[in-house]
């Protein structure tokens, strides 16, 4: 029996057709081949077309197929991954009526802001975690106060995988994870946080049925199934945000345990057992993949919106004549500190670890005389280090203090430069596995159909590939301070 993981990003769609009982992953595929552009109609916006998402969703599905590894009508269960805090607004006949805002759009950092302050922080952070800051609530409050004649129009709001199940299935659901990622969700009454949906004047039918992260979330289109080469009727059994996938996908699932990644983005998730958050919402607190109001499961979420990006930005800066691999090989040739040219990561948006202020990202101390391609290569990774840094600092000033955090050997933990600079930068050891977000998504549909009795069943039979541990403490901490002052002038 075969298990399908859809991973909905912001760069592409990957899908992943995993083995049942062994948990191995039989073939993965991406598509399109290209990074997908995001759409910036202003400075500050940022946007997708959920339709554009389905027909590569699609795409990708049949990519798989093509490889001839497998027996499509073997798949038994689909699981779905997706880029966080996007909003999809759909009217009554499930057509998207404009783009996603998606997660490094800015656009309502001050209307999430003036809610934060109305309803009052305390209250805020006690009942949601967070602030409403740059989220899901308050980008459907934009569209509110700027497109009344587009939200008149909603039937419904959703996340950006809701919407992949949507289509897969026709019909729409949500759970609390999500709901809490959108801060719609209040835990202290564990219900639809009545302060947010007062203050913003949304009506509480526009939220889907919430169901259990892993449950049958409705199945599949027999039209579809057949476009798919699928069995009519294979149910999409869960659905979860990106991050609280990839700690999935890592074995994440119980208070201590943390997980990091480095897209697009650059992530560290841990777990908790309590109703943490941070007095400044730097960090933020979102419901794990197992919370249930029994037992309490809390991802606390560090977030950089610069971190992959930075990296592509620089691969095309210095004329796409390089590949990741040989700016990796490049970068490797170069001395730790980089001669001392210093970037600051922060140019995809507001970042929530620095208040939501929009830094920019700078690069200091170029020498003309000193610094080439290799510097810059360099370079770029180490400040998105310093920037892990920066917020695992923060982390550990609200009581989460890793021994250990796991990785999937993916993105930029491909690169030895970063995975290096990362564990000296932290003092913390790096255990990489043979992951990524379309086989987590895939095993959690796993979980969701019940093939697996409960999360640690279903990774029975995974083991990290190695264990990187920090050699160079001293030294990366004199970069980081020379990194962090440089941040401090930025932040005025």
């Amino acid at each position: 029996m075969l298990l399908l993981g859809i991973d909905v990003g912001t760069s592409s769609i990957k899908v992943a057709i995993v083995d049942a009982e062994s948990q191995k992953c039989i073939t993965t595929v991406q598509y399109p081949d290209t990074e997908t552009g995001i759409t910036s109609l202003q400075k500050g916006w940022a946007e997708q077309s959920p339709e554009m998402w389905w027909e590569n969703v699609q795409q990708a599905i049949l990519k798989a197929n093509a490889t001839q590894k497998y027996n499509p009508k073997d798949i038994i269960a689909i699981g779905i991954a997706y880029q966080m805090h996007g909003l999809v607004c759909v009217d009554k006949n499930q057509q998207s009526l404009r783009d996603s805002i998606i997660w490094c759009d800015s656009r309502a950092v001050d209307i999430g802001n003036k809610a934060f302050d109305t309803i009052g922080h305390e209250k805020s952070l006690q009942h949601l975690l967070n602030s409403p800051g740059n989220f899901t609530a308050a980008k459907l409050a934009w569209v509110k106060e700027n497109e009344p004649e587009k939200y008149a129009l909603i039937d419904k709001v959703m996340l950006p995988g809701d919407f992949i199940a949507m289509k897969l299935t026709g019909e729409i659901t949500t759970s609390i994870s999500a709901l809490s990622e959108g801060i719609f969700w209040d835990f202290e009454a564990q219900q639809l946080s009545k302060d947010v949906f007062d203050y913003f004047g949304f009506d509480g039918a526009l939220i889907p049925q919430v169901n259990d992260v892993f449950s049958a979330h409705g199945t599949i289109h027999p039209a579809t199934a057949e476009q798919l080469s699928l069995k009519p009727g294979i149910p999409v059994t869960y659905k979860a945000g990106d991050q609280p996938n990839n700690a999935l996908s890592l074995n994440v699932l119980e208070p201590g345990e943390v997980a990091a990644t480095a897209g697009t983005s650059g992530v560290i998730y841990g777990v908790s057992d309590q109703l943490v958050y941070d007095q400044q919402s730097r960090i933020n607190s979102f419901a794990h993949v197992n919370f249930l109001e029994a037992q309490k499961r809390i991802g606390v979420l560090l977030c950089i919106n610069g971190t992959g990006i930075l990296n592509s930005w620089v691969k095309n800066i210095c004329g796409n004549k390089f590949s990741y691999r040989q700016m990796d090989e490049a970068a490797a040739a170069i001395a730790p500190g980089s001669d001392g040219l210093r970037i600051l990561p922060f140019g995809n948006g507001a970042e929530r670890m620095l208040e939501n202020k929009l830094v920019q990202s700078h690069i200091h101390n170029i020498d003309f005389n000193v610094h080439g391609p290799a510097h810059m290569f360099r370079a770029a990774q180490e400040g998105i280090a310093f920037a892990f840094r920066y917020g695992l600092d923060i982390m550990r000033e609200n009581g989460m203090r890793p021994s250990v955090i796991r990785a999937g050997k993916a993105n930029m933990f491909l690169s030895e430069v970063f995975t290096n600079s990362f564990v000296n930068a932290t003092g913390v050891p790096v255990e990489l596995h043979d992951c990524d977000g379309s086989v987590g998504a895939a095993v959690g549909a796993g979980i969701g159909v019940g093939y697996y009795k409960t999360a640690r069943e279903a990774f029975s039979n995974t083991a990290p590939l190695q264990l990187v541990e920090p050699t160079q403490t001293i030294l990366f901490d004199e970069f980081y301070s020379d990194w962090k002052g440089l941040l401090a002038k930025n932040l005025g």
